[in-house]
C-alpha cells in the first residue's frame, strides 16, 4: 500500500546524473519547486531524510532513518552517494520540500524545475580510503547556474539535448543495456528501431566484420577501388528485391540515403532534359531525416522550425491515418478513394510536368507511431505515379529490413517503388550503413550512363568492406528470423490489445511485425490529444528508464493533427530473435509502465 499523500512530493531514486553535491560531513538544505514521486515510498513536503553510513562498502552501507512517512530507500543508498532525481512529469503548483543529509548527496533538476534556493557547499575533497568517497572524476561543486544549464558531468561532448539527462551505459548483454548504477534495462524499441538483435554483442556479425577487416583493412576509397565484400552485399541486396531493382548505392546514416535519393531523381530529370521537374510531393505527419533535403520532405515541425527559410518548398497531402482520418461509417475503400483524389488533385495543381517525385513511408514510423498503409492505398499511389510519370520513393529506413515482417516492407503490399531507402538496422545496429536501391522501371542508370556519365554525388566513406561484410551476415540472420518476426509480432499485438485496449488513455495500438505503436489520448472516445506541454510520451519514456520499470521505449509526438504539433505515442521494436516468454514480459512491463504513468499523471490546465 502506498502511503497517503495530499500534495506534491519528492521523488527519490537511484541515478548517476550529477549536478549538485554535498560531500560527507557537509550538510545541505535545498528547496525545490514542482516535485513529484513515482518511485518507492514518499516524502511529503517538509519531511526530511537522514542517512548514516556504517562500516563496509556494500550496496547499502549502513543504516538509514526517515521521518514520517517511511521511505524504502535501500535501492538508492550506494557506496558513492545518495542520488535525488527530479523528473519533469508533473507540472504541479509550486511547493517547497526541504531535505537534509550528512552523506554524499547528488541532486538533479530537470526541464521546467527550478532550484529555488541552495546553500553553496565548500570545495569537495574526496577521502579515497572511505567506502563512501566520491571518485575525483565524479566530484563536482555546487552550482549557482540555473537548472537548465546544469550538465550531468563535465564533458567535452556536445549534448543532443541540454534539457535531457542521459544514463551512463557500461555495457550490453543480449537484449539489455547495462548501466553504471548496476541495472539492466530491457530494450523493447531497438533504441530508435535500429538494433535487430538487441544492444548486446553478436558474434556472427562481429566475426564477419573482423574477417573482412583482416583482409581489406579499414578505409577503402570507393572513388578508386571496389572489393568482393562490398560487391557481394550489393548483389545480395539487389537480388533480395525479386528482380525489381537494378542497382544500389551505400551511404552512412539514413538521412544520407534520403539526400542521395533527392539528388539522383533531380539529376535523372536533368539528364532527360526536364529541368523544370524540381518539386517533390510528400505527406503530412512524416519524417525522413535531418539533412536539408530530408527535412524538406518531412513535416516534423519541431525539427524543421529553425531551418524553414532554407528548406525546399514541398506540397503535402494527407497521410494515410485511418485512426484519425476515416469518417464515421466510412469504409476502407471509400477512405482510399478520398486520399487518391486528394493526391491526384495535388499533382494537377502543381503540374505533373513540374513534379520530381512523390515520397512516403509504407509504415510510418517516428511521426505517426507505426501506422501501416491500409489495403489499396499504396496501389492507388502507384497508379497515380504511373499515370503522371512521377517517380515513387519509399522510405523504409525505419519500417524495412525485416522490421514489418518481410525483408522489404513493400513486398507485403505488392507495390514496387522506383527508389527505396534503407538504413538503421542494415548492419543490425553494429555498424553505420544506409542504402538507396534504384528500380529498373525508372531507368535512372541508363539515363545517367547515356548523359553525363556520372552521378554527381558522393561521400568520402561509402560501402566500406568490413561494414558490408557485417551487413551481408545481418541480412542472412534477418531472413532466418522473418517467420519469428511475424509470429512474435502477432503475439505482441494480441497481448498488448488484451492488456491495454480498455485503458481510457490508450487510443490506438497498431503496427506490422515487430513494429508496433501505442497512441495516447485524454480519453479514447473523443480521441482528444494531450496538451504538448504535458510531454506525455517523453515523460513516459523517462519513467520507463527508472526502476522498477527498467525498459526502453521510443517516444514520438505529432500523431494527432496534420501540423504534427499534438499527439503522443511510443514505438515498440523488439529484437527479431525475441521468444514467446520475452514477448509476454514486454507486454507486462509496458502495461505496468503505462498504467503506473497515467495513475500518477496530472495534466496541465488547457
Amino acid at each position: 500500500m502506498k502511503p497517503h499523500h495530499s500534495g506534491p512530493t519528492l521523488n527519490v531514486l537511484g541515478s548517476t546524473f550529477l549536478s549538485f553535491s554535498a560531500y560527507r560531513t557537509k550538510t545541505v538544505r535545498v528547496k525545490f519547486t514542482k516535485v513529484s514521486v513515482f518511485q518507492r515510498g514518499y516524502l511529503t513536503p517538509g519531511a526530511s531524510l537522514r542517512v548514516t553510513h556504517g562500516a563496509g562498502g556494500g550496496a547499502v552501507p549502513g543504516s538509514k532513518s526517515v521521518k514520517s512517512p517511511t521511505l524504502r530507500a535501500a535501492s538508492i543508498i550506494k557506496p558513492c552517494g545518495t542520488y535525488i532525481f527530479l523528473p519533469s512529469f508533473y507540472p504541479h503548483p509550486p511547493s517547497s520540500c526541504s531535505l537534509s543529509t550528512s552523506c554524499p548527496l547528488f541532486i538533479v533538476t530537470r526541464r521546467d524545475y527550478t532550484m529555488l534556493n541552495a546553500r553553496k557547499t565548500t570545495r569537495i575533497t574526496p577521502h579515497v580510503t572511505s567506502p563512501t568517497a566520491v571518485p575525483p572524476s565524479r566530484a563536482i561543486q555546487a552550482s549557482t547556474l540555473p537548472a537548465r544549464s546544469l550538465a550531468p558531468k563535465s564533458s567535452t561532448q556536445f549534448p543532443r539535448n541540454f534539457h535531457k539527462l542521459t544514463i551512463e551505459q557500461v555495457g550490453a548483454e543480449k537484449h539489455y543495456y547495462l548501466t553504471e548504477d548496476g541495472r539492466k534495462i530491457l530494450d523493447v524499441s531497438g533504441g530508435a528501431a535500429v538494433s535487430c538483435f538487441g544492444p548486446g554483442p553478436n558474434d556472427r556479425i562481429a566475426n564477419a566484420v573482423f574477417e573482412a577487416y583482416k583482409i581489406y583493412g579499414g578505409y577503402s576509397c570507393s572513388y578508386s577501388f571496389t572489393n568482393p565484400s562490398t560487391q557481394d552485399f550489393i548483389d545480395a541486396l539487389v537480388q533480395s528485391a525479386g528482380g525489381y531493382m537494378e542497382a544500389a548505392l551505400l551511404y552512412g546514416s539514413g538521412s544520407d540515403a534520403v539526400e542521395a535519393a533527392a539528388k539522383i531523381i533531380l539529376q535523372y530529370h536533368a539528364e532527360n532534359n526536364q529541368l523544370q521537374r524540381k518539386v517533390f510531393i510528400a505527406r503530412e505527419q512524416s519524417y525522413h531525416g535531418t539533412t536539408l533535403a530530408a527535412l524538406s520532405w518531412g513535416s516534423y515541425w519541431s525539427r524543421r522550425k529553425p531551418f524553414e527559410d532554407v528548406l525546399m518548398t514541398v506540397p503535402r497531402v494527407t497521410a494515410c491515418n485511418p485512426y484519425r482520418g476515416k469518417k464515421a461509417g466510412e469504409t476502407d475503400q471509400a477512405y482510399v478513394a478520398r486520399l487518391r483524389a486528394e493526391l491526384e488533385q495535388t499533382f494537377l495543381d502543381v503540374g505533373p510536368e513540374k513534379i520530381a517525385g512523390f515520397v512516403c513511408e509504407p509504415v510510418v514510423g517516428a511521426a505517426l507511431g507505426c501506422m501501416p498503409a491500409i489495403p489499396g492505398y499504396l496501389q492507388a499511389v502507384r497508379e497515380l505515379c504511373d499515370k503522371y510519370n512521377v517517380p515513387l520513393v519509399f522510405d523504409e529506413i525505419m519500417c524495412g529490413w525485416g522490421r514489418s515482417g518481410t525483408l522489404h516492407a513493400w513486398q507485403d503490399y505488392g507495390v514496387v517503388p522506383d527508389i527505396q531507402l534503407l538504413g538503421k538496422g542494415l548492419v543490425g545496429g553494429y555498424e553505420v550503413l544506409s542504402a538507396m536501391l534504384i528500380g529498373k522501371k525508372l531507368g535512372a542508370m541508363d539515363a545517367i550512363r547515356r548523359g553525363s556519365g556520372f552521378f554527381n554525388h558522393g561521400h568520402t566513406i561509402q560501402g566500406m568492406p568490413k561494414t558490408c561484410a557485417g551487413a551481408l551476415e545481418t541480412m542472412r540472420m534477418v531472413e532466418e528470423q522473418l517467420p519469428n518476426i511475424r509470429e512474435m509480432g502477432k503475439r505482441l499485438m494480441e497481448g498488448l490489445q488484451a492488456r491495454l485496449r480498455a485503458h481510457p488513455n490508450v487510443g490506438d495500438i497498431r503496427g506490422k511485425g515487430l513494429f508496433i505503436g501505442i497512441e495516447f489520448v485524454q480519453d479514447n472516445l473523443s480521441k482528444t490529444a494531450f496538451n504538448p506541454d504535458d510531454r506525455v510520451s517523453v515523460s513516459l519514456h523517462e519513467m520507463g528508464l527508472t526502476s522498477p520499470h527498467d525498459i526502453h521505449v521510443y517516444p514520438g509526438t505529432g500523431s494527432a493533427n496534420p501540423e504534427g504539433r499534438e499527439g503522443d505515442h511510443i514505438i515498440l521494436a523488439p529484437p527479431f530473435d525475441v521468444d514467446g516468454a520475452e514477448v509476454d514480459l514486454i507486454v507486462s512491463l509496458v502495461g505496468n509502465l503505462i498504467e503506473h504513468f497515467f495513475k500518477e499523471f496530472k495534466p496541465n490546465k488547457q
